[in-house]
C-alpha cells in the first residue's frame, strides 16, 4: 500500500540539538533545532535549518556563528524546553539550568553539559521557504574526554546516551548493530 504524502512528513529520525548563538553573555541564547546536518568532510562543513521568526535568528544572521551542542537523555527536558519557549520571553539559561562556557573559536557559547560542541561561522544562507538553511565551515569541536575511546580517540555514540526526533516524539539512540562495512568484512 502506498500512501501519499503529508506535509510534515520527512527523514526520520533526526539529532534533537541545541544550537547556541549570541555575541557576548548578555546576548547568548539556544534554540532547539533538528534539520542539521554535515554536507561535507573536508573542509567540514554543516548546516541548521531556522525559520526567520525564531527570536534567535537575527543573532545568527548578525554574527555569523553558532554551536552545535549534541544532546543526551539527561538533558531531554531542557531540549524540548528550549525548543518551546522564545529566549524573547525566557532566560533560558536560568530555566534550563544548563551552563554556557565561552567557545573557543567563535563568539557564542557551547554547552558545559553537551557530550559534544561544533563551532560554526556561516558561510552562505539560503532562503528556502519556511526556513532558512545556513551552511556553515566547522571551526573546532569539543569533545567530553569521557566519551572518546582511549585506544582510537573516536567519539562513542553509545556511551554519549544521545538523543533522536521522530515525528515530534524524542527517543534515546538505540543499541549498536554493527560498524560501518561489517556486511563485506571477511570473517576471521
Amino acid at each position: 500500500m502506498k500512501l501519499s504524502w503529508k506535509p510534515g512528513t520527512m527523514v526520520y529520525p533526526l539529532p534533537a540539538v541545541l544550537v547556541t548563538c549570541g555575541n557576548s553573555p548578555e546576548n547568548w541564547n539556544m534554540l532547539t533545532i533538528a534539520w542539521t546536518g554535515t554536507i561535507c568532510t573536508n573542509p567540514a562543513m554543516l548546516y541548521i535549518s531556522v525559520r526567520p521568526e525564531r527570536h534567535s535568528y537575527h543573532l545568527l544572521v548578525e554574527n555569523m556563528e553558532f554551536t552545535i551542542n549534541l544532546t543526551t537523555v539527561d538533558m531531554v527536558r531542557a531540549t524540548d524546553w528550549a525548543g518551546v519557549r522564545s529566549g524573547k520571553d525566557y532566560d533560558k539559561w536560568k530555566e534550563t539550568g544548563l551552563t554556557p562556557i565561552p567557545g573557543e573559536k567563535v563568539s557564542s557559547p557551547t554547552l558545559e553539559e553537551s557530550p559534544l560542541s561544533i563551532e560554526c561561522r556561516i558561510k552562505e544562507i539560503l532562503h528556502l521557504g519556511s526556513h532558512d538553511m545556513m551552511i556553515a565551515d566547522v571551526l573546532n569541536v569539543r569533545a567530553d574526554s569521557k566519551f572518546l575511546d582511549s585506544e582510537s580517540g573516536v567519539f562513542d555514540l553509545e556511551k554519549a546516551n544521545l538523543l533522536a526526533y521522530s515525528h515530534g516524539n524524542y527517543y534515546a539512540l538505540g543499541e549498536l548493530l554493527g560498524k560501518f562495512g561489517f556486511s563485506v568484512r571477511k570473517k576471521l
